[in-house]
């Protein structure tokens, strides 16, 4: 007989919409259970995603620097990449550390942590499957789902699993291939695909739409385009690949599109073409938990499921997959058991992509506003009128703001360049408190530093930033 224990809250997930989701509630006084297949607590995100990735890529922009700085009178030798050290680095001293912080908070809060795979026997019930060791049956009174998402890789291009990699696989560095393709220009191709180039691949990008980062503002990815088609071997918009096949010397890839090769050979592939909620085998249905026609859980906006009593949050329970929307919406879900007015209502939930320049957007863009016919007005500040961009020798960025055309309210706010992600916060936080650029503009930046150039495009709203004139309207 397997062992049965009971819980009042089961967490199924330790990712970052998980594991906050069960240290909220564990702070109210709940008892608390959490389940991940993985001994790591922090799911992808912190194992095989975005933590591991932006260690890679703050090395990778170290080397982009030390290179640079030879045009300014200062010169180093040539890097040696000790490929076993700097894997070790990432996954001891970044990711393990983490881990190991998450494990001691669970434990200080009185979380109970299993390791194994969960599967529902009815909507109080859940089965859990170890490794290792005999499986147990976990009764619950309520339950928050956090089981995160899967990279996609289409089967047609599973070929050969050594040279075939999806993001997990190329973040592990088990070698520096010298000709890496990479299947998609989002920001997981893109951010790897830096990685790669940085480290001596030469990188080959495709994407079947018609440029990078579709989502984004074409004003704001042309800087980052212009710099990696200086880093990559080349990047192909508008190309499909027909064929991915296993040769004796590499991959062969047949691509098809306006002027672009026909067929080519690379040592590895990375496919980065999206994400698909990881929902298939937990028996939703046993549970009576309902799920989309692509397998996300349908919620409300107390993230409650069909099920009353079982809520669901992060990369499973809709677009985006957003390592902060999971976390935010777990503060959500927890509030909404306890009986608070909670509720998921966020005007801007910011996106970066940590790629050199980053890549930073909130709220309204000028694509979704021209699309979705919404008056605004689009203010630009360039960086070549920042001191501080000056300063760095990196001008190519660009702060804009989407403001409502009479009141100024802030619609919308975009920036490329060095350091963005850690600035779209200030973007977030006007969007979200109703404020107009005047209020962007009356608060007093710091001097010199890139956050000026918010100050400054707001300023434009009003005539002429003191920095970039504009002739003002009668």
């Amino acid at each position: 007989m397997a062992e049965t224990r009971s819980t009042q809250l089961l967490v199924i997930g330790a990712g970052p919409g998980g594991y906050p989701a069960a240290l909220h509630a564990a702070d109210r006084g709940w008892a608390v259970t959490l389940v991940d297949e993985d001994n790591r607590l922090g799911g992808v995100c912190l194992n095989r995603g975005c933590i591991p990735s932006k260690a890679l890529l703050h090395i990778a922009r170290l080397l982009h620097e030390v290179r640079a700085l030879a045009e300014q009178g200062v010169r180093f030798e040539g890097p040696q990449i000790d490929l076993e050290r700097l894997r070790s680095y990432v996954q001891k001293q970044v990711v393990g550390r983490l881990n190991s912080g998450i494990a001691q908070l669970t434990k200080a809060r009185g979380v109970q942590v299993l390791t194994g795979h969960a599967t529902f026997l009815d909507p109080h019930t859940v089965r859990v499957r170890p490794s290792v060791g005999e499986e147990l049956t976990l009764r619950f009174e309520h339950c928050i789902l956090a089981p995160g998402s899967l990279p996609v890789v289409p089967s047609a291009w599973q070929v050969d699993p050594q040279r075939i990699w999806d993001s997990t696989a190329a973040l592990q560095l088990s070698c520096l291939p010298p000709r890496l393709l990479v299947i998609g220009g989002g920001y997981i191709g893109l951010e790897i695909g830096t990685v790669y180039a940085a480290l001596g691949s030469q990188v080959t990008v495709v994407e079947a739409l018609d440029g990078l980062l579709p989502l984004a503002d074409r004003d704001l990815v042309a800087p980052l385009e212009k710099r990696l088609r200086r880093e990559f071997a080349a990047i192909y918009v508008n190309t499909r690949v027909a064929s991915v096949q296993a040769a004796e010397e590499g991959i062969a890839v047949t691509l098809e599109g306006r002027d672009v090769p026909e067929r080519l050979l690379f040592d590895h592939v990375l496919v980065a073409v999206g994400r698909r909620p990881n929902t298939a085998h937990l028996n939703l249905d046993k549970a009576g938990v309902q799920v989309d026609e692509r397998g996300y859980i349908r919620v409300d906006a107390q993230r409650r499921t069909s099920v009353p009593h079982i809520y669901a949050v992060g990369d499973a329970a809709g677009e985006p997959g957003l390592a902060h929307k999971a976390t935010a919406e777990a503060r959500v879900a927890v509030e909404a058991l306890l009986g608070e007015p909670a509720a998921w209502q966020p005007r801007a939930i910011p996106a970066v992509v940590f790629t050199d320049p980053e890549i930073a957007w909130a709220g309204l863009t000028e694509k979704q506003a021209q699309a979705e016919g919404i008056p605004h007005e689009v203010l630009k500040f360039p960086w070549t009128a920042s001191g501080r961009a000056v300063t760095l020798d990196r001008t190519e960025g660009l702060t804009k703001l989407l403001v409502e055309p009479d009141s100024k309210r802030i619609l919308g706010v975009g920036m490329v360049g060095v350091g963005v992600g850690d600035m779209i916060a200030e973007g977030v936080l006007a969007i979200e408190m109703g404020a107009v650029a005047r209020d962007l503009l009356e608060t007093i930046h710091p001097h010199p530093t890139l956050s000026e150039t918010l100050m400054e495009c707001a300023e434009l709203a009003y005539g002429a930033s003191v920095h970039i004139a504009r002739p003002k309207r009668s």
